[in-house]
């Protein structure tokens, strides 16, 4: 009975409260407190770092810009009717957050239309604009960054039908204070992305066990589906379809743009080296994880030492890699100095890391793409800036000599960059998870 019981408890899968995952009132709470000091605390300094009086945002329901979404309230889904959110560096050195739209936003906006008084909603906006006086007025415009570039072609030309003649040359891209908003955290959202990370290592570790695999049966699609349904029954999200992928001793070749889809469905078998990249949405934060599993051969208590080894090969390139980082380096320049030190100590390294916070692939600075590793234009000559999170993606090539054949360790860990240098928000694998 003992047994029986212990075997029930161990099929358990774990509950939401065991990773401390909040309720959703309780969520809803901290994404509100957390906006509300974002644009009391950082706000005001990047504004002013940017040289920017006044920074506008307009956006139809269901067609929202990507920045407008995070500053909505954590009730709002989407904006309403059209939704123009303003803010204005008053005299004091702070920012005012108003709001020109037919419904009040939250605690952090001040409505700032009155339909009564004025009917016309554009009107409104000018009448805003002229108690400011700004000197310029910026606008989410970008080549280079999508997240920055939401004002869409038919708000722009009514904003510019609205505006006296001398605002016009006064409108200006946000580019560089939309992504500065976009990649710096606060530490109260630090605190809470190791949680999320950690929950996000929980459900890998949990998925990559004998309590979801069954050897000779399961295969790599039944466990890609397990990882979505896993995360919707904690009650969260994904931001992408998870995909898990099989390297083993075999004729098949390593191909990157595969090992990253569904391809064909595999049936997961003993001496398998497993692979699942995964993420999730908490608290409109994501994470983005890579890890390696080994499916154990009857008697063996461990991985092979060929894999042990191709796995520490992947952890000193994340430490080359990561010790390149430096305030005011470009990614192209961090990639080119960290590819260069790898090579000389024997390394086969493709690193493309990319900024992750409010977007998986988020604004910021990039350092690499698995099909441009001699560096990326326009992102990639960004410089990288403190207090901004990464997942550190890359892989490193290992000839496996019982295989005959060459191999992919691919790690992807989220991890911070502040004075101190980079450190991960819940560790990184450095030994490989087992499968019984």
């Amino acid at each position: 009975m003992l047994a029986l019981i212990l075997c029930t408890w161990w099929a358990l899968p774990i509950k939401a409260s065991e990773l401390s995952v909040l309720p959703m009132k309780e969520r809803a709470a901290f994404i509100d407190k957390v906006t509300e000091l974002r644009v009391k605390t950082l706000l005001p300094s990047l504004m002013k770092q940017h040289n920017i009086d006044m920074w506008l945002m307009i956006s139809r329901e269901y067609n929202e810009d990507p920045i407008l979404k995070t500053f909505l309230p954590a009730t709002w889904l989407s904006a309403r009717r059209t939704t123009i959110l303003v803010f204005a560096l008053n005299k004091q050195g702070e920012v005012d957050a108003l709001a020109i739209a037919p419904y009040s936003i939250g605690t952090v906006f001040k409505k700032a239309w009155d339909k009564q008084q004025q009917p016309d909603q554009w009107l409104a906006l000018v009448e805003l604009i002229e108690q400011y006086q700004p000197k310029n007025i910026a606008l989410n415009t970008s080549k280079i960054w999508a997240h920055a570039d939401g004002l869409v072609v038919s708000d722009f030309n009514a904003l510019k039908s609205a505006l006296p003649n001398k605002y016009l040359n006064k409108l200006i891209s946000a580019e560089p204070l939309a992504v500065a908003w976009l990649e710096q955290r606060i530490p109260e959202e630090i605190a809470m992305y190791k949680k999320a990370v950690a929950i996000a290592h929980r459900i890998i570790a949990e998925g990559f066990s004998s309590k979801v695999i069954t050897v000779g049966k399961t295969t790599t699609t039944d466990l890609t589906w397990w990882f979505r349904e896993r995360v919707r029954e904690l009650k969260l999200q994904t931001w992408f379809h998870p995909s898990v992928s099989i390297q083993r001793a075999d004729k098949t070749t390593f191909d990157h743009e595969t090992s990253f889809s569904e391809g064909d469905e595999q049936i997961i078998q003993a001496g398998d080296l497993l692979h699942v990249d995964f993420g999730i949405t908490y608290l409109r934060l994501n994470t983005d994880t890579q890890q390696h599993a080994y499916v154990l051969k009857e008697n063996e208590t461990q991985a092979p030492e060929y894999l042990i080894n191709a796995l520490k090969r992947g952890n000193q390139l994340q430490d080359i890699f990561t010790s390149h980082f430096a305030i005011g380096k470009t990614g192209n320049e961090v990639l080119k100095e960290s590819r260069a030190e790898a090579i000389a100590k024997g390394l086969k390294p493709t690193i493309y890391t990319h900024p992750i916070g409010y977007h998986g692939h988020a604004a910021g600075t990039t350092l690499g793409m698995w099909d441009s590793q001699q560096g990326v234009a326009g992102d990639g000559d960004y410089p990288l800036h403190l207090n901004t999170a990464y997942s550190i993606e890359l892989n490193n090539a290992v000839y496996i000599e019982p295989w005959n054949k060459e191999i992919r360790i691919m790690l992807e860990e989220d991890a911070f960059f502040d004075s101190s240098g980079v450190w991960y928000l819940d560790g990184r694998q450095t030994e490989l998870l087992l499968i019984k």
